[in-house]
């Protein structure tokens, strides 16, 4: 088990590092992609996990030239996921984390994902009456990369951010955890990276 030790709490992203609904998110993300034109890159719309939908309608018009109305498109990409199958579970690994330090640590999540898509989620999987904060793109002005996020989560635990330690699957949540003054720990397709 990773030694987290030093720290009083732990904030979690969700989708992709705590929740495993990439996959819905991504074919939601592939098939708005097809009906606006923008061009289908898998990785990079990975990448772009934690930024809320809103924020990445912009980024793609920046990228490739257009001026689709991004809450438009937001709400259809929030349709098509919507209507997909988003069966949520937990990512072992950084469950077994979780499971490993309830009992003596904070344990908050800070997701680029809206509110009620958040709620759904952690409460599908048991997990949202487990936790001390939730902080969602719902609840900030500046989502991801910006630290407002997870400052928001230590706020809510009531910790300085030195204390906490944040789990995240992208580099744009890894830079969110570093402005905020976080250390981080950065977990891909799953398994944590030490």
């Amino acid at each position: 088990m990773i030694d987290l030790s030093q720290y009083r709490g732990i904030i979690f992203d969700m989708d992709g590092t705590l929740i495993d609904s990439m996959g819905s998110h991504q074919d939601a993300w592939r098939a708005v992609c097809e009906e606006y034109g923008y061009p289908w890159d898998e990785d990079y719309m990975y990448s772009l996990g934690g930024v809320p939908t809103l924020q990445t309608v912009v980024v793609l018009n920046e990228k490739y030239g257009m001026s689709h109305d991004p809450v438009e498109v937001a709400a259809r990409k929030k349709l098509l996921w919507e209507e997909g199958d988003h069966t949520p579970k937990v990512i072992a690994e950084t469950f077994a984390v979780f499971e490993h330090y309830r009992p003596s640590m904070k344990i908050g999540v800070g997701t680029g994902a809206e509110r009620a898509h958040a709620v759904e989620m952690l409460t599908d999987t048991g997990i949202l009456p487990r936790i001390d904060a939730l902080v969602t793109a719902s609840d900030v002005e500046n989502g991801k990369p910006a630290p407002d996020t997870f400052l928001q989560v230590a706020l809510q635990l009531g910790l300085q951010p030195a204390e906490c330690v944040v789990f995240e699957d992208t580099q744009i949540g890894a830079k969110a955890a570093a402005a905020a003054g976080m250390d981080y720990v950065i977990v891909k397709d799953g398994k944590i990276q030490c």
